[in-house]
């Protein structure tokens, strides 16, 4: 089975083209990327991960760590970084796991169907499909998303989901469809109209169990 929302991550260790630590270690005190892909120098993979290169800022802006990963080699991620900087003219300061023999994949599900035998092994050339991972400092899964191997990620939603998770947690407030920084934020149910107006001050009560305030800073 694999990791549900709130589980804390297998404490890993894995080798990348940046050495060999613990998961948890790299996380440290910080939210945390990881993210998957199918094969190292192959098209739609080079275009996502030149997409996280340049959002390096936005990433460090938020004290979140990225991190990827597929069954390749270390020595096969670090030439394949030149292809990624090249294309996204930009550096790729993240590391990537060189999950060989497949631990990272399979402790976090992140191989399709096809890849399992009717006996449960998985064939060594097996590949993953495009998985994302943000977990919070405690270690703690937060949010997972999955597609196919043909299909690149929008990597503007990973950081508008990242930005919903921190507010969420950061002021106790709920975040509606669609939203980006700066907008209202919902105040839960579990709430009372009096702790609410202590708490946030003025409210719209559009519906009972919908309120609106304006975003804490």
């Amino acid at each position: 089975m694999g990791l549900r929302i709130n589980d804390t991550i297998p404490n890993l260790t894995v080798e990348t083209d940046q050495g060999t630590f613990d998961l948890h270690d790299w996380i440290g005190d910080s939210w945390a990327i990881l993210f998957s892909h199918p094969k190292d120098f192959t098209p739609v993979c080079t275009t996502e991960f030149g997409a996280v290169a340049k959002l390096a800022a936005e990433w460090d802006k938020r004290g979140c760590k990225v991190i990827g990963v597929s069954v390749d080699s270390a020595e096969d991620h670090k030439k394949w970084k030149g292809d990624i900087e090249k294309t996204a003219n930009t550096q790729a300061g993240f590391p990537i796991i060189a999950d060989v023999g497949l631990e990272v994949s399979k402790a976090f599900d992140m191989l399709p169907a096809e890849a399992y035998l009717p006996d449960g092994r998985t064939p060594a050339d097996s590949a993953t499909v495009r998985s994302v991972f943000i977990m919070d400092p405690q270690k703690k899964l937060r949010l997972s998303m999955t597609y196919p191997m043909n299909v690149g990620r929008n990597f503007a939603e990973v950081l508008r989901a990242l930005d919903a998770l921190q507010m969420a947690d950061g002021k106790g407030v709920a975040t509606p469809a669609d939203w980006t920084a700066g907008q209202d934020v919902i105040i839960p149910p579990s709430v009372s109209d009096a702790d609410a107006k202590a708490q946030f001050g003025e409210f719209d009560a559009e519906l009972p169990y919908l309120r609106w305030t304006k975003a804490p800073a």
